[in-house]
């Protein structure tokens, strides 16, 4: 493919790639417990700022995301810095991350909000529907289920290595609850083995803040966010309708030196009347973007989507790094 004709592809999400390797997470893992906090981060900052130097697509996504955010709070337009203060963000996150997988992260430090209906669901047997964001340590909800007895939590993930970290997560947390299912759509199959762990008892959870990587126009609604209309994902929303199942929202944010893990009911039951599908799953995806807008006000550095969110299919195209 000629450069002109790369300047002109389209930017999805999924062609970015991932930035990490099951390997580079032993590394690091093996850095923080042999020799602690410091030289974990002294391996890792260089490489962040190595990523924050040469890749522009990923800088200017963050630096959309902060003007938007800062223009939406009414607060001043953020700088270059503050860009690198994201990257940053990310890369303490990412021991957060191993440290909640390996069961070694200080639940002291966290803070549930709203869970007291989930405990009486597990109690009851029944199962629900998790619409996720990438906000924060998800891991730490993640860990929830090896503390919990009787959670199972199945995260749907759109990359081709779940195999790979699900071994990651095994070795990590060999008791843990949680399963990763490789999912490119959600296919008639898909939605019956989901029933049936619903029907179980288990909870689904799924991200609503990325587009999946088969989703045709009809896979999204264009709904406001931070002041400008972004596509969100509707699968959440027909999965939880398909299941009958309670949907609810599940984030984690960083405050006060911890994090607070973050249950939110957004429905009981889904409803998609005849003649109103479109209009009820833009509602619901409202209804997600309002609450994804509270918690980043609550914590602005722990939005990990380092991609043309707003455009992802539309206008950004590659460019020189800036």
């Amino acid at each position: 493919m000629t450069r002109a004709a790369r300047a002109v592809r389209a930017i999805h999400w999924a062609d970015i790639g991932e930035s990490t390797c099951v390997a580079g997470i032993w590394f690091l893992h093996a850095v923080h417990r042999l020799l602690g906090r410091v030289p974990f981060l002294l391996c890792l900052y260089p490489v962040v700022l190595y990523y924050w130097a040469t890749r522009g697509l990923a800088r200017r996504a963050s630096m959309q995301y902060l003007q938007r955010l800062q223009a939406h709070r009414g607060l001043p337009a953020p700088t270059r810095r503050d860009t690198l203060r994201h990257f940053l963000s990310f890369a303490d996150t990412l021991l957060d991350k191993m440290l909640a997988l390996s069961g070694r992260y200080r639940f002291e430090h966290v803070r549930f909000e709203g869970r007291e209906p989930l405990m009486a669901m597990i109690e009851r047997g029944e199962g629900a529907l998790f619409v996720t964001a990438h906000v924060g340590c998800l891991e730490l909800c993640q860990a929830t289920a090896q503390r919990q007895p009787g959670l199972k939590l199945n995260v749907l993930v759109h990359t081709a290595h779940a195999e790979r970290f699900n071994r990651l997560l095994h070795r990590l947390a060999p008791d843990s609850g949680v399963s990763l299912l490789q999912v490119t759509e959600v296919t008639p199959a898909t939605a019956v083995l989901l029933a049936e762990k619903v029907a179980r008892g288990e909870f689904v959870a799924i991200a609503g803040d990325r587009v999946p990587v088969a989703a045709g126009a009809g896979g999204t609604a264009r709904v406001r966010f931070l002041g400008h209309e972004a596509p969100f994902p509707i699968g959440a929303y027909v999965l939880a309708a398909l299941l009958k199942c309670p949907l609810y929202m599940m984030a984690c944010v960083r405050e006060h030196g911890g994090h607070a893990v973050v249950f939110e009911r957004l429905a009981e039951r889904v409803a998609l009347p005849r003649g109103q599908r479109p209009q009820a799953l833009a509602s619901y995806a409202t209804q997600f973007a309002h609450r994804l807008e509270a918690l980043l006000a609550r914590s602005p550095y722990d939005w990990f989507n380092f991609f043309p969110f707003w455009d992802s299919q539309e206008k950004w195209h590659e460019q020189p790094a800036a």
